[in-house]
């Protein structure tokens, strides 16, 4: 196998870690969140938080490495309209995605306490939630545009 086979395949990897480990984590709180169950929200939080240490943020420096590396190796310009769009939305998502790691850090800490004080919630958590879930969508969306992008490879603007 050529090198460029080997970055592909762990820029196919990598991809799938992020987008599934985020959607995973999204699915699971999401509805953690509305069960009514402090302890599931508890122990959920934490293992949000600890897929995105493990997996969700080493994929998240992989893409860009291995991308930008098939790009060259392939002698497609960064500004290749699929390419510098297919950049942008990731940064985009990026940008979503830095405030959710602190936002679900300090949900998974306010819900650990909450259950081990065996108090309610504080009412911070449910406007974290929303910020939370808000920020959610667009990223999610732009990984989507993404991966079409990238399977694609449209001509787009200026051919």
């Amino acid at each position: 196998m050529n090198t460029y086979l080997v970055l592909k395949t762990i820029h196919i990897i990598s991809s799938v870690l992020l987008v599934g480990t985020g959607l995973g984590s999204a699915f699971y709180l999401f509805f953690a969140n509305r069960s009514g169950s402090l302890a599931a929200q508890a122990v959920v939080g934490r293992l949000v938080v600890r897929a995105d240490w493990w997996f969700t943020t080493p994929a998240v420096l992989v893409q860009p490495l291995s991308g930008i590396a098939m790009a060259h190796m392939a002698g497609w310009p960064l500004t290749t309209p699929w390419l510098a769009l297919s950049m942008a939305l990731y940064m985009l998502a990026g940008a979503c995605w830095l405030p959710v790691v602190a936002i679900q850090i300090r949900m998974a800490r306010m819900a650990r306490a909450a259950h081990a004080a065996g108090t309610p919630l504080p009412s911070e958590y449910a406007r974290l939630q929303r910020w939370w879930e808000g920020l959610g969508y667009p990223a999610f969306i732009a990984m989507a545009v993404v991966f079409a992008l990238m399977v694609n490879k449209p001509a787009l603007w200026g051919g």
